[in-house]
């Protein structure tokens, strides 16, 4: 699915998210990312869907939308991959602006060092930038990037936006259990987004099933203490740890609104039993999707979560989005 939702966002209220990347295409492999590990790693940007497309099927889902009286706040750009790798991404924020809904990116920033990326990023409305370390060492240990990727040639870029861009400016870094939750490295972190001077600065845990399983979230005091190393140096700082809640919106077809969120936004088994009873559906459509094997039931934390399942190879996974044009 090129546009899922809409569905609660904890920054962004209700989003309505653009899919502009084929599954798992990105420059990082994070030991926590919800949708697994990258299949394909690259960095050098390039098409992947029309952007008429694009716009076609978002004016689409906003109809669907509107009939069911759902709210949309922004229009996000939140892929199975990273949004910036697609090169028609500032043409794509172009064409959406019309509709008059607020357009936002969530960005990994690796990609950000080159000026056209920070150009077309520009035209959004609302960017969150990922610094999830400062430390070389401990960057690639969280984020696994592609190989030729410099993060000093990163933060340099994320400088140099932050100094442009006219929007709303946020900040996200995701803590990982005994990797990047040290006071050194934390302060480290927080000094640099102190430069930034960004609208918000998020600290978040993983909330759904990570790609490597021992990435945990830090207990709770560590968490606290991430806070308060942040908040000392960081005007506003906010924790995104809670969970979204279960006000998910269905467009009409059940099976399609299952497969379309949980490709990128993995459901908790209570999402799915209120959104299944909103939207006029029972439990046999998630039995017979896992059945068929295009819906997979994983645990995390004690809780289940439904996840789309994704194509075991790069092939198998463009095709299954082809097929869904």
């Amino acid at each position: 699915m090129i546009i899922f939702g809409p569905v609660p966002s904890r920054r962004l209220g209700q989003s309505l998210g653009v899919n502009n990347i084929p599954p798992k295409v990105c420059t990082y492999s994070c030991v926590y990312c919800q949708l697994g590990r990258t299949l394909r790693m690259q960095k050098d940007r390039r098409p992947f869907y029309e952007p008429g497309e694009i716009v076609r099927q978002v004016k689409e889902k906003i109809k669907k939308a509107r009939r069911r009286e759902e709210d949309i706040d922004y229009i996000t750009f939140v892929p199975d991959g990273e949004p910036t790798l697609d090169i028609n991404l500032g043409r794509e924020i172009e064409l959406l602006k019309p509709l008059g809904y607020k357009i936002a990116v969530i960005t990994n920033s690796s990609l950000i060092w080159r000026e056209d990326v920070r150009v077309e990023l520009s035209k959004a409305d609302w960017v969150s930038v990922k610094i999830d370390s400062v430390n070389k060492e401990t960057w690639r240990r969280v984020n696994r990037p592609y190989r030729t990727l410099r993060l000093n040639l990163i933060l340099d870029g994320v400088l140099e936006f932050a100094r442009g861009f006219e929007g709303k400016l946020t900040t996200e870094t995701m803590l990982v259990k005994g990797l990047n939750d040290s006071d050194e490295l934390l302060s480290q972190t927080a000094e640099f987004i102190a430069r930034l001077n960004p609208a918000v600065s998020y600290v978040s845990i993983p909330t759904r099933p990570p790609a490597e399983e021992w990435a945990k979230a830090p207990d709770e005091e560590t968490i606290n203490r991430a806070y308060q190393i942040f908040k000392e140096r960081i005007t506003n700082v906010e924790y995104l740890i809670g969970y979204e809640g279960n006000t998910f919106a269905s467009t009409g077809n059940v099976e399609e609104d299952i497969l379309s969120i949980t490709s990128v936004h993995p459901m908790r088994q209570d999402a799915v039993e209120d959104f299944l009873k909103r939207a006029g559906g029972d439990w046999d459509i998630i039995r017979n999707l896992i059945a068929q094997k295009r819906l997979l039931e994983t645990e995390y934390e004690g809780k289940k979560f439904y996840i789309r399942k994704l194509g075991n190879t790069p092939e198998e996974c463009l095709q299954d989005k082809a097929d869904q044009l």
